[in-house]
């Protein structure tokens, strides 16, 4: 995972509540064995729609997506996030995320901004009459700027989230740092459980 410290530019207004999981990336998409092209995929039956947000080009150079409340609900598949990544997007701003989405979102790197329904909705409309406001987050403080609207404002995110943001860290990378301490502790189990395989 590559670390994320700030994240600068445009934003697309994505105005639907309980977008969830299926509508991210349909159910089709799960079969792929590669980890990669779902972008392809993200919001697929909503892009038939000649009229539909992410078909403006307005919007094509978007680096984060605002949503509105209840973003991510559903089913737990990485693949939603991946999807939005893979679209060019580094960070989702709605008043609320669906549990699972968040938290696989926060271990692959994609941000989750999470503001009040009144700023969220304030977000939406900005952004739809001046598509080019750029927008400054901020990880290791938790805060987003926008100059041009004089607007901002802090988001919730958890130190060890942070950390694991401005550090790009993974699961894996998290484990391994208490690599020594397991070691410790699998020799001094008792002989009759089971011992790690080498």
């Amino acid at each position: 995972m590559e670390p994320v410290h700030i994240i600068q530019g445009t934003a697309v207004p994505l105005d639907r509540s309980d977008v969830d999981t299926d509508q991210i990336i349909p159910s089709d998409w799960l079969k792929r064995v590669e980890r990669t092209g779902f972008e392809k995929g993200l919001f697929s039956e909503w892009k038939d729609n000649k009229d539909f947000i992410l078909n403006d080009e307005a919007y094509s150079a978007a680096s984060i997506l605002i949503a509105g409340p209840n973003f991510g609900t559903g089913s737990s598949r990485e693949h939603a996030v991946w999807a939005i990544q893979q679209a060019g997007f580094k960070a989702v701003i709605s008043p609320r995320f669906g549990p699972i989405f968040k938290n696989n979102s926060t271990k692959n790197g994609l941000v989750p901004v999470e503001v009040e329904s009144d700023v969220g909705e304030r977000l939406l409309a900005e952004v739809q009459k001046q598509p080019n406001i750029e927008f400054v987050i901020d990880v290791e403080k938790a805060i987003v700027e926008i100059a041009e609207i004089d607007l901002q404002f802090s988001f919730p995110l958890e130190q060890s989230i942070r950390e694991r943001f401005l550090k790009g860290l993974d699961d894996i990378e998290i484990t391994l740092a208490s690599e020594t301490s397991i070691s410790q502790f699998e020799q001094t189990r008792l002989a009759w459980l089971p011992t790690q395989i080498t």
